[in-house]
């Protein structure tokens, strides 16, 4: 059997999901001096880095921009960041992955950032699945997408191009 990849963004629509949700963390911490863009590792990452160049476009708010490893095979392991924890303590932090399926990635992630007094915590996807195990929501979202549970998305970031796909 072959699975079929079906487009469900394409560059130019990722381009612009990127663009309004930096429009909406810009408009959320427009009293903010400095917000923490937090990507987890992979894709949330490269994820983040095009949120925080958007970003540097459109505001005038101090962007750190910092990666977060989660074990997504066993995520009760140590959850780390690559900036210390006095770098986002107090401070506006967005916690960014590509794809919001279970939650299992974001909750863990959310609980990490949880040990430390922030002044206030979102997080955003690119792609919402509506197929939560864990009570976790994305406050900012490119595209939501009702999908089953055998059905997977695939985001690719690339320089000449990305591309979401449902397979």
């Amino acid at each position: 059997m072959t699975l079929d990849k079906n487009i469900i963004l394409n560059n130019e629509q990722i381009v612009r999901k990127i663009r309004r949700i930096a429009f909406q963390i810009y408009e959320t911490n427009s009293n903010e001096a400095e917000v923490v863009i937090a990507g987890i590792k992979g894709n949330g990452y490269l994820f983040a880095e095009k949120l925080v160049k958007e970003l540097q476009k459109i505001s005038p708010i101090k962007v750190t921009i910092c990666e977060v490893q989660i074990d997504k095979k066993n995520p009760l392991s140590e959850v780390t960041t690559s900036i210390e924890t006095s770098a986002y303590q107090d401070k506006s932090v967005v916690l960014v992955d590509d794809v919001l399926y279970t939650g299992t990635t974001l909750i863990y992630g959310v609980k990490h950032f949880l040990q430390v007094p922030l002044k206030q915590f979102k997080t955003a996807v690119l792609v919402d699945r509506n197929f939560k195990k864990y009570p976790v929501k994305a406050d900012f979202k490119g595209i939501s997408l009702s999908t089953s549970i055998l059905e997977h998305v695939d985001v690719e970031f690339s320089e000449s191009g990305s591309k979401a796909f449902l397979v």
